[in-house]
C-alpha cells in the first residue's frame, strides 16, 4: 500500500500521468456478437495453419468423410466462458498436418501425430479467444484430449452457441468447432 503510494506520489511530482487500473470484465454478453462471430474462427485457423504450419487452407462447404480411423482433439475453455475448441479430420488430414508441423513423415497415427494434433487444436483454441479482448483476458485452456477411433460423437446439450465449420488443406480436409456451454 505504502509503495503505491510513493509510486504515485513520485509520478505526479515528477508530472507524469496517473496510471489508472481498467475495472475486471464481469460479463461477456455485452460482447457476445465479438465472441460468436464466424469470422474470428476462419482468422484462427488462418492464421494458425499459415504460421505455424507454412501452409493455408480454405472454408469449404462439404462435410469431412469420416476415414476408417478419425482423430479428435478437444481443448476446454474456462473462466468467463465455458465450452470447448474441437478439431475433428480423417487419418490421412491428421498425418499431413503433423509432417507439416513437425517436418517428419509418419506411415499412421502414433503418439506424435496425436500430440501434433492436439497442439494444432491448442493453438486454435488460443487464437480464437486471443482475437476477443476481454476472453483473453478472463479465459483460460485446458491441455488437450485427443480421440481416436471410428464410431463416436461429441454432445453438449443445448450450448449458448455453436460455431463449426470444415476447411480443405492439400487435399483432404477437417472440421473445426467452437462450442459454448456457458457464458457469464
Amino acid at each position: 500500500m505504502v509503495l503505491n503510494g510513493i509510486r504515485t506520489g513520485a509520478g505526479l511530482w515528477r508530472g507524469a500521468p496517473q496510471e489508472t487500473e481498467k475495472p475486471m470484465t464481469q460479463s461477456l454478453r455485452e460482447n457476445l456478437h465479438l465472441v460468436s462471430d464466424p469470422q474470428n474462427l476462419d482468422s484462427s485457423v488462418e492464421e494458425v495453419f499459415n504460421m505455424m504450419l507454412g501452409a493455408s487452407c480454405h472454408l469449404i462447404d462439404e462435410v469431412p468423410k469420416d476415414e476408417e480411423e478419425t482423430i479428435t482433439a478437444v481443448v476446454g475453455f474456462g473462466g468467463l466462458l465455458s465450452g470447448a475448441c474441437v478439431f475433428r479430420s480423417g487419418g490421412t488430414a491428421a498425418l499431413n498436418i503433423a509432417a507439416k508441423l513437425t517436418g517428419m513423415e509418419f506411415p499412421e497415427i502414433d503418439d506424435t501425430v496425436k500430440d501434433a494434433i492436439g497442439e494444432v487444436c491448442n493453438m486454435l483454441a488460443g487464437a480464437w479467444k486471443g482475437r476477443v479482448p476481454d476472453l483473453s483476458a478472463n479465459c483460460g485452456l485446458s491441455i488437450p484430449a485427443v480421440i481416436t477411433g471410428s464410431d463416436y460423437n461429441i454432445h453438449v446439450q443445448a450450448p449458448e452457441f455453436r460455431l463449426h465449420h470444415n476447411y480443405r488443406f492439400d487435399d483432404t480436409v477437417f472440421a473445426v468447432t467452437i462450442i459454448c456451454d456457458g457464458l457469464q
